[in-house]
């Protein structure tokens, strides 16, 4: 049996949130279907699911549809349906305290105050797995949710689609290299 990879991208399903800072995580996981010429359909449970051969690893990518406050039901779901290893699960999720497009992967930790990361860990009972953040910079603003569901400036805009891709690439190196290796190759 080959080895079972499980990369989740935290955002919020509908138009409304398509294009914010907060649903980051979706738009890496699309770019990663993109490249590896695969399509999302509906899974089992409120997320859609897409499941492919990579390098002699299989890689199923996710997008929940719980909303980002419950993202971990949906993790939940797919950790007992697939079963992967445990060091095989990478959640990709925006980061308010990094600044814009900086990637921060590690291999366990707490939730930073993100309130989707936060759901994964309550639902796995779990701090230790991996996750990739990446930074969607701070404005200072007093709200940060108002700013994370905002959506990316003129300037950010242009960088987007070099930070998605980039990002993308990070997340398949997971798949063939040790958490360490990634680590030191991107934070």
């Amino acid at each position: 049996m080959d080895e079972q990879f499980l990369i989740v991208g935290l955002g919020n399903p509908g138009i409304k949130y398509r294009y914010t800072r907060h649903n980051l995580g979706f738009m890496i996981v699309e770019k990663i279907a993109e490249i590896l010429k695969c399509k999302f359909k509906s899974g089992k449970a409120d997320y859609l699911i897409t499941k492919t051969d990579y390098n002699g690893r299989t890689i199923i990518l996710v997008k929940p549809l719980t909303y980002m406050n419950n993202s971990g039901v949906a993790v939940l779901d797919l950790i007992q349906r697939f079963k992967p290893p445990q060091a095989n699960l990478l959640i990709v999720l925006d980061d308010f305290n990094l600044p814009f497009g900086k990637l921060r992967f590690r291999s366990k930790g707490n939730d930073g105050g993100h309130n989707g990361l936060q759901s994964v860990i309550y639902q796995l009972e779990s701090e230790l797995f991996s996750r990739l953040r990446i930074g969607v910079g701070n404005d200072n603003m007093k709200d940060p949710v108002v700013f994370v569901l905002s959506k990316f400036d003129k300037e950010e805009k242009k960088e987007i689609p070099f930070i998605i891709q980039h990002t993308a690439e990070a997340c398949l190196d997971f798949v063939e290299l040790e958490i360490e290796k990634v680590m030191n190759k991107y934070n």
